[in-house]
């Protein structure tokens, strides 16, 4: 009877070993790493009473690169009440080159540093990593720009949340 069992067990044991690495597998290949995984900083355009409102002006945004070239953010926004720009996580400090034209088609140019903490962030081993980012400080040319404010210094995975209020001055 022994030896019926024991042959028995050795016929089912490359089974059990064929379900466990199946099972291993499809466990393995189900971790869910994130689809929407975009770290930008959210901006909300105020007017001079701190009141969300929308830019009538054209605004461009821009940042340099080391080469020499640059990166454009966004064209042309018009009728903007917020908009969403990426952040890099291998510069403690981000540049970014606003450009705004009026509907006189007068120009002006602003030059904006983000200063900000890079905070590796990890969803799993099977996952590339990403960073999110703390805002530590934020200035501006002050040309066309009046204020800056940071909102919320926490930049994740959230886009519901506004880190800086942003208000223009205003032409005549």
């Amino acid at each position: 009877m022994n030896r019926i069992i024991t042959h028995m067990a050795e016929l089912f044991k490359p089974l059990l070993l064929a379900v466990f690495g199946v099972g291993l597998f499809l466990a393995c290949s189900t971790i869910s790493c994130p689809v929407q995984n975009i770290v930008a900083v959210n901006y909300a355009i105020h007017d001079a009473d701190g009141a969300e409102t929308k830019l009538a002006d054209t605004l461009w945004v821009w940042t340099p690169r080391k080469d020499g070239s640059d990166t454009l953010l966004l064209n042309r926004g018009v009728g903007l009440s917020s908009f969403s720009l990426p952040v890099s996580y291998a510069h403690p400090e981000d540049t970014l080159v606003f450009l705004v034209a009026d509907t006189l088609e007068r120009l002006t140019l602003d030059t904006v540093w983000l200063k900000k903490d890079d905070i590796p962030h990890f969803e799993s081993v099977d996952c590339s990593a990403h960073y999110f980012h703390h805002i530590t400080a934020v200035r501006s040319t002050h040309r066309g720009i009046d204020t800056i404010i940071i909102n919320n210094p926490s930049v994740t995975y959230d886009q519901t949340k506004t880190h800086l209020y942003l208000r223009f001055k205003s032409r005549q």
